[in-house]
């Protein structure tokens, strides 16, 4: 074993003994050998990006720099927030409404309507 080794083998002891015994014994199942507590930790999810590569946070912040800002509550960032997350996530329920909304706004257009 070389100097390295033995020091993260005494890391990883050090740092299993100072755990609770109920996490302790969820480790031996899975085997001791086995667990890593040095792995870097995985991409949180505000990294994903949606098909112009741009982040959750790029596009929102983007979106609400096109409004005046006393033109919108905190609501309506939040609900823009949230639509944004679905469709980055690809989630059909947020899918839904975003082409309800393309729609409706076609229709409001066609029927000379004014929307706001």
């Amino acid at each position: 074993m070389t100097d390295s080794t033995k020091e993260d083998a005494f890391r990883k002891q050090t740092i299993f003994d100072a755990m609770s015994p109920r996490r302790q014994k969820q480790i031996l199942k899975r085997g001791f050998d086995k667990w890593d507590p040095f792995q870097e930790p995985k991409d949180p999810i505000d990294i994903r990006q949606d098909k112009t590569k741009r982040t959750s946070q790029e596009l929102i912040r983007s979106f609400l720099q096109t409004l005046d800002s006393d033109g919108y509550s905190n609501e309506y960032a939040k609900g823009a927030f949230e639509i944004c997350l679905g469709i980055i996530n690809e989630n059909e329920k947020y899918q839904g409404m975003f082409d309800f909304a393309c729609w409706y706004q076609e229709l409001l257009i066609k029927e000379n309507i004014n929307n706001k």
